[in-house]
């Protein structure tokens, strides 16, 4: 209760000061006596005999006025500022819902009002900031939860002696994979925490885009040969752009992982390049299970995952890591598909 009485008295409410209104009743009476004076009339003759109602005259004048303009001040700005003071209270508080409405409509905005819509826009920000943070919060838990209870599920299974050795075996390699994919989740996170907030410093540096691509295609051979999938390559000798080639590398790599993991035994990946003056344009083409349009929109959200059936595989972070990693070497990416009919991400670089 203390504390609410201190916070109340240090809120100057708008109303006049002493010092206002004898300031106020100096500057009228003076200003009041000044025609006479200009036109030199003996004001001896008719102010002192009179001193004392033309100053009760000239207080009155003051005090009204003062009250007009205390009213007028409170109403402008005391009482939207205490308006404001309390939804920012309550957005200490935790609550993102509020709104300050404005006291005029669109057409007759002052700057109170104004500033009360970049208030409101403010606080829509910052709720949808602490929404995105309990998703990634709760995605987080959930994407170590699951790897974790694999490993201790099947550790606790090794503790039986009586395991035949090939059930020991693929508990081992088991726990070896969940152990892998738990590495990769921590290593994409603390990736795209970095690059979000640019920790990261770039290398520009010239190097060969076509060489990288190619090094990138090889090393998911192995997986490819598993699934009997065609590879179309179709790039120039050569070229070269300005950027940080192991930033880019972790580019080509999400993108081709992801239409190698997608595409069915006995389908296509196809990954092109082609330059022009100005720009080098890469696209991974395959012919998998395609996404609808709803999923396309959210596919570059962090822990967004649009097909189910593969979230074992995944864990939803390497298309948001991918386009943080475009949008800060200053490239553009984008994604066309139809369900059935197979998936193609473009990406485009500029030369320089």
């Amino acid at each position: 209760m203390k504390e609410k009485k201190k916070e109340l008295i240090n809120i100057r409410v708008g109303r006049f000061s002493w010092f206002e209104y004898i300031g106020t009743l100096l500057a009228m009476g003076v200003l009041a006596a000044l025609p006479a004076l200009m036109f030199g009339a003996d004001i001896r003759e008719y102010l002192f005999p009179y001193a004392i109602w033309y100053v009760i005259y000239w207080a009155v004048i003051a005090a009204v006025f003062c009250l007009i303009t205390s009213r007028q001040k409170r109403l402008t700005f005391d009482a939207p500022m205490q308006k404001l003071s309390k939804a920012a209270k309550q957005v200490a508080g935790g609550d993102f819902s509020v709104y300050v409405k404005p006291d005029h409509t669109i057409d007759n905005l002052d700057y109170i009002d104004v500033m009360f819509q970049d208030f409101n826009k403010m606080i829509e920000a910052l709720g949808s900031l602490e929404t995105m943070k309990d998703d990634f919060i709760a995605n987080v838990s959930h994407e170590f939860k699951t790897p974790l209870s694999v490993i201790q599920n099947y550790a606790s299974i090794l503790q039986n002696a009586n395991l035949l050795p090939e059930q020991r075996t693929e508990y081992i390699n088991t726990i070896i994979s969940s152990a892998r994919k738990l590495s990769s989740l921590i290593t994409n996170i603390l990736k795209l925490n970095k690059v979000e907030n640019q920790v990261i410093q770039l290398d520009n540096e010239p190097y060969d885009l076509c060489r990288q691509l190619s090094d990138c295609l090889i090393s998911f051979e192995e997986k490819w040969l598993e699934k009997d999938l065609e590879m179309e390559v179709d790039m120039d000798d050569r070229a070269t752009i300005f950027a940080d080639a192991s930033m880019l590398e972790i580019v080509w790599l999400n993108l081709l992982s992801n239409a190698i993991k997608f595409t069915e035994s006995g389908g296509m990946v196809a990954l092109r390049q082609t330059s022009d003056e100005e720009s080098v344009t890469v696209s991974v083409s395959d012919t998998g299970c395609g996404i609808d349009k709803k999923t396309q929109e959210r596919i570059f959200e962090k822990f967004y995952q649009g097909d189910t059936s593969h979230s074992v595989e995944g864990n939803g972070l390497g298309l948001a890591l991918t386009r943080k990693i475009i949008e800060i070497v200053g490239g553009d990416i984008s994604v066309s598909s139809e369900p059935g009919h197979g998936t193609t991400f473009t990406v485009k670089l500029p030369l320089n």
